[in-house]
C-alpha cells in the first residue's frame, strides 16, 4: 500500500469537514496497550457501556456530562466489505456471561469496529439542520492494534547505527543481560568484516527474537523493538524483519545487509500501518499495566517508564505543519493505568500520579498531541475492604480468585506517587493475583461494571460529541 500523499491527506480532511457540516461525522479512536494491559477487555467494556448509554442507562456519566447528555442511541455498525478483521465484541461478552465467567481471549491482530451514535444537536444551526435531516449521527471508528507495534514509533527517527547502539546498551544491563546472553555472545563474536551470509543473518535474528520474548514473557519488560519480532501480525514474518542490532565497529557486508533490512522494515511499517491506519486516527488510548510493572521489580518498572517516555515523545512531536493543514494525525492521547480495581479507592489518585510520572510532562510541540492520564478498571471485579497488617487496619480489596474460585482479601501495598526510592524495591516482588470477572447477565449490552472508563472516554472524545 502506498504512503499517503499530502493531497490524499488534504482530501481526507475535507471529507471529514463535509461530513461534520452534514451532521454525519466520523470520530476515529485508536486503542492499544502495552503487553497484558487488558486491551480486549477495555474495548469490550467500551462497546457494552456505550450501547447501554444509548438506551438511557447511566453507564458512562462523565462522557454524558462532557457531551451535554445528548446521546440518544448507539448501535454496532454491521461489517461491510472491509479487508481488516473486525473486533468480535459479541464473542468476548459471551465469555464474560459464561458459567463460570472467563476473561476474553487476547487479540493479537489489527482489527476495527464501528459504533453509530445518535445525538441531539447542540447548536441552533444543528437543530435547524436536524429538522430537515434528522438527528446528528457520529460514527465512532475504533482501531485495535498490538501494543508492540507502538514501540516502533521511536524507531522512525533513528538510523540503524543509533538504534543498534541504544538497543544493545539496554540489553547489557541487569536481568536483560542474562535473558539475552546467547545473543550477546553471538554478536560480540562476529568479526568486523562479517559476510552477508543469510544463514548467519537468520541465526542472529532468531537469537535476538528469543531474547526479546524472554524479556517480555519472563521478566515483564516492554521496551522491545522491533514490534513485529514479537507480534508479526496477520501478514506473518517476512525477510525484511530478519535484522538485529550490531555493536559499533562490527558490520562489513553483514552490517550493510542488516541496515538495509532495518530501513526496509521502517518503510514498510510506515506504508502498511502508520500511514494508512495510524495517521487517520485523531485520538489514541494507550493502556498500561502500571501496577504490574511496579510489582515486577525495579528493572521492569524502569523499562516500562522508558517505553512510555519514548512513546509519549514520539506522539507529542506530531507531524508538524502538514497535520495542521490537513487535520490529520493524532491530536490527543489518553494514557490509562488499568486494573485500578486491584487497589482501594484511596490509592487510585496515587496511581494516576504514578502514571503521569512515567509518561512525563514535556511541553506539547506545535502540531503535536496533548496527553492526559487516568486510572481505570475496564471490568470491575473487586470491592473495597479493610485488612489488618502488623496490627493496624489498612485499605484493601476483596475479589474472587480465578484459581480455586474462593473469595480473598488482598492488600497490594501503598502506591507511590512517583518512581519509588531504592528502599521500596528491597521488600521483594509481589505477584498480583488474577481475579475472576463478575458474571454478566443477559447479553452484556446493558452495560458492565467499571471504574473510570467514562472519564477516559470523556477526555478522548467528549469534545467531539
Amino acid at each position: 500500500m502506498a504512503i499517503l500523499t499530502p493531497l490524499e491527506d488534504a482530501l481526507a480532511g475535507m471529507t471529514d469537514a463535509a461530513r461534520a457540516l452534514a451532521g454525519r461525522e466520523r470520530v476515529r479512536l485508536a486503542v492499544t496497550g502495552l503487553s497484558r494491559a487488558g486491551k480486549t477487555v477495555f474495548l469490550t467494556s467500551l462497546v457494552a457501556n456505550l450501547i447501554a448509554a444509548g438506551q438511557g442507562v447511566n453507564t458512562l456519566p462523565a462522557l454524558a456530562a462532557a457531551s451535554g447528555n445528548r446521546l440518544r442511541g448507539a448501535r454496532l455498525v454491521p461489517p461491510g466489505i472491509e479487508a481488516t478483521p473486525r473486533f468480535d465484541a459479541r464473542a468476548h461478552l459471551d465469555a464474560l456471561a459464561a458459567d463460570p465467567p472467563r476473561w476474553p481471549e487476547r487479540t493479537e491482530d489489527l482489527s476495527t469496529l464501528e459504533i453509530a451514535l445518535e445525538l441531539e444537536p447542540a447548536s441552533w444551526l444543528g437543530q435547524a439542520r436536524g429538522m430537515v435531516m434528522g438527528r446528528r449521527q457520529v460514527t465512532l471508528e475504533l482501531l485495535d492494534y498490538p501494543g508492540e507495534w507502538l514501540l516502533d514509533l521511536p524507531m522512525l527517527d533513528q538510523s540503524y547505527e543509533d538504534w543498534s547502539r541504544e538497543t544493545l546498551a539496554r540489553l547489557r544491563i541487569g536481568r536483560r543481560a542474562a535473558a539475552a546472553g546467547d545473543f550477546l555472545q553471538f554478536v560480540d563474536a562476529l568479526p568486523a568484516d562479517a559476510r552477508d551470509d543469510e544463514a548467519l543473518a537468520r541465526q542472529g535474528f532468531r537469537l535476538y527474537q528469543a531474547a526479546l520474548l524472554r524479556c517480555r514473557d519472563d521478566l515483564g519488560f516492554r521496551f522491545l523493538q522491533p514490534g513485529r519480532a514479537l507480534n508479526p501480525g496477520p501478514r506473518g514474518e517476512a525477510p525484511l524483519l530478519w535484522f538485529f542490532p550490531l555493536p559499533g565497529g562490527r558490520g562489513g557486508d553483514l552490517g550493510r545487509l542488516l541496515a538495509r533490512r532495518h530501513a526496509a522494515y521502517l518503510a514498510d511499517q510506515k506504508s502498511a500501518f502508520f500511514e494508512p491506519f495510524f495517521r487517520r486516527f485523531r485520538r489514541q488510548a494507550v493502556l498500561v499495566d502500571a501496577l504490574g510493572a511496579l510489582h515486577a521489580g525495579e528493572e521492569a518498572f524502569d523499562d516500562t517508564a522508558a517505553a512510555l517516555s519514548a512513546i509519549a515523545g514520539s506522539l507529542r512531536r506530531g507531524g508538524g505543519w502538514l497535520d495542521l493543514l490537513t487535520g490529520q494525525g493524532v491530536q490527543h492521547v489518553g494514557f490509562a493505568a488499568t486494573k485500578a480495581d486491584h487497589v482501594p479507592a484511596a490509592s487510585r489518585d496515587a496511581l494516576v500520579r504514578l502514571l503521569g510520572d512515567l509518561v512525563g510532562r514535556e511541553s506539547t510541540a506545535i502540531g503535536g498531541a496533548s496527553t492526559s492520564v487516568h486510572a481505570i478498571a475496564s471490568l470491575r471485579c473487586t470491592q473495597d475492604d479493610v485488612a489488618v497488617v502488623d496490627g493496624r487496619q489498612v485499605q484493601a480489596v476483596r475479589g474472587v480468585l480465578m484459581q480455586g474460585g474462593r473469595s480473598a482479601r488482598i492488600y497490594p501495598g501503598e502506591v507511590p506517587l512517583r518512581r519509588p526510592e531504592s528502599q521500596f524495591w528491597e521488600t521483594g516482588e509481589f505477584e498480583m493475583p488474577v481475579f475472576r470477572p463478575p458474571r454478566l447477565t443477559g447479553d452484556g449490552m446493558a452495560g458492565v461494571p467499571h471504574l473510570g472508563v467514562d472519564r477516559l472516554l470523556a477526555s478522548l472524545i467528549g469534545d467531539l460529541l
